[in-house]
């Protein structure tokens, strides 16, 4: 006898989007890196003017990132001369050393790269596997490629970690902020999966650090956010997603092996982890001064929760496989489904899972 992977714990999101592998970075064009060299080193500035039109015709074509450089570079040499001069006579110093900061910041690609929380982007040549030159902001409320869920900084100046080390440190930071920003997992479609942007090898060692983490689709477009956090929901339902995700997060941690027998101690650390999460979450649903048309099955949720916690206890100190089963199907059988469901009624939340819909 198999447990399913997770038992049917309704008040709790499925468990969380796998990441697939991060879309790959359009090739960086070679031109609009020295067009920028170029301006910023305050050399002949007719080179950089030649050198930063090819750039952004080639770019244009084939897809290549570098427009922000290679514009960027452009206006450096424009005005190369005066600042040139400037230097020369002196006492600009201090105007020429802001204006290259600046260039460096504005020379950081743009582009989806620029992109903040909260923001849907479209992707000109097609989707977020095709390469494009850049990404262009649109209305979540209109058809869009993905939405942003979150934006971080990859730390400091040392050598680049290695492609497995950053899709590790990548990956689990990244589905942190999907899970913050889309607080209710159940409301996410099934085919809307977690992807990322980050530094390649090459962009590590022109100071690229940040990654953007969106939503997304590997076939398809999305239409309306997928933002519910506490910008979006009431103080109740924030509440009710926090008691049930702390149990979520316990819930997705289960042994990779599909069989107790084969991992009998990991099943009984794994039921140890979900007996604290139930506690926890039984706890915050008790805490909170619930509306009258949500209190009722709020309360019997969480006495379901203390039910099932006292079976999951029996789990983690089972003696073996048999027992472990044995005790598995009865905390099960306290999932509270039908209280979660009216509970997520009275309190506005979805109330079945979201399934892979294509209008979405």
């Amino acid at each position: 006898m198999q447990p399913p992977p997770y038992p049917s714990y309704p008040h709790q999101p499925a468990p969380p989007h796998a990441l697939p592998a991060a879309p790959q970075r359009p090739p960086l064009n070679g031109l609009a890196v020295a067009a920028l060299v170029t301006g910023l080193l305050c050399m002949v500035p007719v080179v950089g003017v030649v050198l930063g039109v090819i750039a952004l015709v080639q770019i244009k074509r084939t897809g290549a990132r570098g427009k922000g450089m290679a514009v960027t570079g452009l206006v450096l040499s424009a005005v190369g001369t005066l600042l040139c001069t400037l230097v020369l006579v002196g006492g600009a110093g201090a105007f020429v050393k802001g204006f290259k900061e600046g260039a460096r910041e504005g020379a950081r690609d743009g582009g989806a790269f620029s992109l903040r929380r909260g923001e849907c982007f479209d992707t000109p040549g097609g989707g977020l596997q095709a390469p494009a030159a850049d990404m262009d902001t649109v209305p979540c409320a209109q058809r869009h490629t993905a939405e942003v869920v979150g934006t971080f900084r990859l730390p400091g100046p040392q050598a680049y970690p290695g492609d497995a080390a950053l899709r590790d440190r990548v990956e689990d930071r990244c589905q942190r902020l999907a899970d913050g920003y889309a607080m209710d997992a159940w409301a996410v479609p099934a085919d809307v999966k977690v992807y990322y942007y980050a530094p390649d090898r090459e962009t590590w060692k022109l100071g690229d650090r940040e990654v953007t983490c969106v939503f997304g689709k590997e076939k398809g477009t999305l239409k309306g956010t997928l933002r519910q956090d506490a910008s979006t929901l009431d103080a109740h339902q924030v509440a009710y997603l926090e008691a049930a995700n702390a149990l979520n997060e316990a819930m997705a941690g289960g042994p990779e092996e599909e069989y107790v027998e084969d991992d009998l101690e990991g099943y009984r650390k794994w039921a140890g982890e979900v007996t604290v999460a139930l506690a926890v979450e039984a706890r915050a649903l008790r805490a909170h001064d619930w509306p009258a048309g949500a209190a009722e099955p709020v309360a019997a949720l969480a006495a379901e929760a203390g039910k099932a916690r006292a079976y999951w206890a029996e789990a983690a100190a089972a003696k073996d496989a048999d027992a472990y089963y044995e005790h598995y199907e009865d905390a099960d059988a306290h999932s509270g489904h039908a209280e979660a469901v009216r509970a997520r009624e009275a309190l506005g939340l979805a109330t079945t899972v979201a399934a892979a819909n294509p209008s979405v």
